[in-house]
């Protein structure tokens, strides 16, 4: 049943929009009456546990976090590429928007780096400046867990020189 069953309790994981964690249990629930196996996962930036249906774990977009080789290729990246998208507001938002739900490191860095570049040239709307701090916790929230940074020295990987 697809990458359901490449998980195991202890993993480190990444989930779409709520950012890393790690896998605390299988479970048989009884919901509405019907018996389903889920997925527990722990995700300490929001400091709450959630439960898939297993069925659903490979639809959720949920994947192992990446090694630190990749990790550090990203942010080697991020920190020296600069973005050159020029889009109207509407589309630019829903690109990025796009970008974080896929829950792709390296689209959510782009999205961080856009942003932060962004900010620099004017003040961004409040609609973006929620967009960027919360891929910013996405970030900070795979590079502590999966790369043992501390939460500062994750910030600072982030920090754009002017």
């Amino acid at each position: 049943m697809g990458v359901a069953y490449l998980f195991q309790v202890g993993d480190k994981i990444f989930y779409p929009m709520h950012g890393a964690g790690v896998i605390k249990a299988f479970e048989d629930r009884e919901i509405q009456g019907k018996v389903q196996k889920y997925c527990i996962l722990e995700i300490p930036l929001n400091n709450m546990d959630i439960m898939i249906p297993m069925k659903k774990l490979e639809s959720s977009g949920v994947r192992k976090l990446l090694d630190k080789a990749t990790m550090k290729e990203i942010m080697d990246e991020f920190r020296q590429s600069e973005s050159n998208e020029i889009l109207p507001w509407k589309e630019r938002y829903k690109t990025n928007m796009e970008k974080i739900k896929s829950g792709d490191m390296q689209d959510t860095a782009d999205v961080v780096r856009d942003l932060m570049n962004q900010s620099k040239e004017k003040v961004l709307n409040s609609s973006e400046k929620q967009m960027l701090n919360h891929a910013k916790d996405f970030l900070v929230s795979e590079l502590t867990l999966g790369a043992g940074l501390s939460e500062s020295q994750a910030n600072e990987l982030l920090q754009i020189s002017s």
